[in-house]
């Protein structure tokens, strides 16, 4: 390089500092600029995170034995993370994971070994540590072969069992040094092996992390992240729009898309997996335990007029209640919007004169709005839905404790139909039990099939008995499917994720130690 232009490109980095301008193509580390739709973070335990902000943050912080390729969704693309190579015999009931030595922790907890997995997916396996246990309950033992291979024994195959460790809830490994030295303050101090560190947070306002320089994979590009909680769409598109943020969560409606395509400076990021959102009927309170009016409900609610609400682009109409393109996935059974025999179900049921309902509502933008759809959807018919809406952890609290008739709810899962049949309609999943999940319903219709589906030979009988599954969870009538609603999330073209975004099961654009800035 000659003097003349070695002084020229200090020259020009000088300017940048005073004026923000930088030569075309010289890009710099700096603060990765993000806001998320929430008042504050519930959790950055990852067996325990659930609510989109959480679990975008925990995929910056963790690693699992395996990872789904960056900007994939798709479960073929699974690659190797924490464990460089693996195996299993020939019945699929025992896996052998080899690790990659000297990965680090963040901070002071040296490096990870197999004790640090096995306490790790033991954690994920106990209802008491982890909110994803029944995802686990097949693993009968995890065992440290010697510090750097970890052998797992399943009591029967497991539909996508690698998915069950990449790096998506249960999956993520931490730090068995850090979360038994930290306890219930591991929540609010998560120790990982990714490509960003838990920094600091500041309640209600922002989580700061910043970056691992001893990550694996090789030191991030960005210098640090700071992920403001602003529960406002307005307040984040005004702070976007201005040049304050370089990432934001975005509205998932067509209008909203289509006015963010116009801004000068976005990039408007579509990707799956989609939130698929049903409405569950609670079984449990009255008279919502006699079939005739949950009937009565589901021929009452239009997910044609929903989804053209919503808008094409950002949601799929549902058939099942498996969600869209999931393994298993059978639409020979839907219910029909058909008003007049929702009224005479509900005259059969001796409530001619209709009857009030009530539900715990989300305050947020992807919820409350169908709700109200679905609320004068409902009130043609006789049916008056009273909505109590509430911010959104509030939200989770109180679903959690039955208080609602009706629980709209979405979420995205592993794509194998048993991942959301157990989760969703299995009666050891409802809310209430020691073992909950997201059972709102309370269904046990289709237990017996999701349970023989789990200890399956082969794929053609687990599919079989999935549908059957399916078809028992449509005559219970445990909930009306509506549609998988797409992830959208809006970043400026100063940033470049460094992949192609097509899916991220994490339900946020993946930043990894490829992304980099240049403004």
């Amino acid at each position: 390089m000659s003097k003349k232009f070695g002084k020229s490109i200090i020259a020009a980095i000088a300017a940048s500092a005073l004026t923000g301008w930088i030569a075309p193509g010289v890009a710099y580390a700096a603060t990765l600029r993000v806001a998320v739709g929430a008042a504050d973070i519930s959790t950055l335990d990852p067996a325990r995170a659930s609510n989109t902000q959480d679990v975008a943050i925990v995929s910056w912080i963790f690693n699992g034995l395996v990872r789904f390729a960056p900007g994939s969704a798709d479960p073929k693309r699974i690659e190797p993370d924490l464990a460089e190579s693996w195996t299993s015999s020939p019945d699929g009931l025992v896996w052998t994971f080899k690790l990659r030595k000297d990965v680090k922790f963040h901070g002071d907890y040296g490096t990870v070994s197999a004790d640090d997995v096995v306490f790790s997916l033991q954690r994920a396996k106990s209802p008491d540590t982890s909110s994803f246990s029944s995802d686990y309950a097949a693993f009968t033992s995890i065992e440290a072969v010697d510090p750097l291979t970890v052998r797992i024994t399943l009591s029967e195959p497991v539909p996508g069992f690698l998915g069950l460790l990449a790096n998506y809830h249960g999956g993520n490994i931490v730090s068995k040094k850090a979360a038994e030295a930290l306890g219930a303050k591991f929540k609010a101090a998560p120790v990982g092996t990714g490509p960003f560190q838990f920094d600091k947070a500041v309640t209600q306002q922002s989580v700061y992390l910043k970056a691992f320089p001893d990550y694996f994979r090789g030191a991030p590009k960005i210098d640090d992240i700071r992920v403001d909680l602003i529960p406002s769409d307005s307040s984040r598109e005004l702070a976007f729009r201005s040049g304050e943020l370089d990432l934001i969560y975005g509205k998932r409606e067509q209008r909203w898309v289509d006015q963010a395509k116009s801004w000068g400076n976005a990039v408007v990021d579509i990707f799956a997996p989609g939130e698929y959102r049903t409405v569950f009927i609670n079984m449990a309170r009255k008279p919502l335990d006699n079939v005739k009016v949950r009937e009565a409900i589901a021929h009452a609610i239009n997910v044609d007029q929903i989804v053209q609400f919503v808008g094409a682009g950002v949601a799929l109409k549902g058939c099942s209640s498996v969600p869209n393109d999931y393994l298993g996935e059978d639409c020979t059974w839907t219910y029909k919007y058909d008003p007049e025999t929702s009224k005479q179900l509900l005259a059969e049921a001796g409530l001619k004169s209709g009857l009030t309902l009530s539900a715990v509502v989300s305050s947020s933008s992807a919820q409350q709005p169908i709700m109200e759809v679905i609320q004068a959807q409902l009130a043609d018919v006789g049916i008056n839905m009273q909505m109590k809406v509430v911010d959104h952890p509030t939200y989770h609290e109180q679903i959690r404790k039955d208080l609602s008739d009706l629980v709209f709810y979405g979420a995205a899962r592993y794509p194998v139909a048993d991942s959301y049949l157990s989760q969703f309609y299995h009666s050891d999943a409802s809310i209430g039990k020691p073992t909950a999940v997201t059972n709102f319903a309370h269904c046990d219709a289709a237990d017996a099939d999701i349970n023989a589906a789990r200890k399956a030979a082969t794929d053609e009988e687990r599919i079989k008995l999935w549908s059957e599954a399916q078809k028992k969870i449509f005559d219970q009538v445990c909930g009306v499917p509506l549609f998988s609603l797409m992830q959208v999330w809006v970043h400026n073209k100063a940033l470049n994720y460094g992949y192609v975004l097509k899916g991220s099961l994490n339900l946020a654009p993946p930043i990894t130690e490829q992304a980099t800035l240049n403004r």
